[in-house]
């Protein structure tokens, strides 16, 4: 092969590498543009009036179509069905998320409520956080309609008890002989504007995270691409043009 073979393979080669980083680069904005177009949705569904019980959807798509709307529902809490999931951070403490049923009025349904936070015994794992009775009777919650917690690691998959890694809503409705709707309820303090970076009456703390979209991952996934391509750019103007005349300078 020839010198100027040669240059002329390292310059399809690295103008093919350029090429494709480059690419990768706006791919990753344009993912970016659609994050930020489903976050303009998000907003927009919270903004809208809240709904009542029987506004909410039982089948599964048709209530896909209702998340993050807020809610303003009326019904019971079933108090002896709440269960404790362990390992969830908020505020930079590890404790328990409680969730608990409410029996919706007006309706043979229930839906799972996300009620707040409360801080673990370190000393004992199994203690259960003193909190104060929930009312008896016909209430009021607000909150935000959103999907089944997330779940994390757990040894056992069928896990049975008031304390659990994780919950399947609609296998826990089988065990409690219930039917719950396919969302679930963050519970919202009960006055709009109250602050939620402190436990509420009720001795739980509701600083639920905002929607997590991953908008920053994709810039920075973009931003390598890009800083790739200027590399391969830097390299090849170094290795094919400004060292060779270097070179040439130093020869006597």
């Amino acid at each position: 092969m020839t010198t100027r073979q040669r240059a002329a393979l390292v310059f399809f080669i690295t103008l093919a590498a350029v090429a494709m980083t480059l690419r990768l680069g706006v791919w990753q904005l344009d993912r970016a543009q659609q994050k930020l177009a489903l976050q303009a949705g998000i907003e927009a569904q919270a903004q809208l009036p809240a709904l009542a019980a029987l506004d909410l959807q039982k089948v599964p798509e048709a209530a896909r179509a209702q998340l993050n709307r807020q809610v303003l529902l009326r019904g019971q809490w079933l108090q002896d069905e709440t269960i404790y999931l362990d390992n969830r951070p908020m505020a930079g403490r590890v404790g328990f998320v409680l969730l608990t049923p409410f029996l919706l009025e007006g309706r043979s349904e229930a839906i799972m409520v996300q009620r707040g936070w409360a801080p673990r015994d370190a000393a004992d794992r199994t203690r259960l956080p003193a909190l104060p009775a929930l009312p008896a009777g016909t209430v009021t919650i607000r909150g935000r309609l959103t999907a089944t917690p997330s779940k994390v690691y757990e040894l056992a998959a069928d896990e049975k008890g008031l304390i659990r890694q994780n919950l399947d809503v609609a296998a826990y409705g089988q065990e409690t002989k219930r039917v719950f709707m396919p969302l679930t309820v963050l519970q919202l303090e009960a006055a709009p504007g109250a602050s939620a970076s402190a436990p509420g009456p009720d001795g739980l703390l509701r600083d639920w995270p905002a929607p997590d979209l991953g908008l920053h991952k994709h810039y920075g996934y973009a931003f390598q691409w890009f800083a790739l391509s200027a590399l391969l750019i830097g390299l090849y103007v170094w290795f094919q043009t400004i060292r060779p005349r270097i070179r040439a300078r130093r020869q006597p």
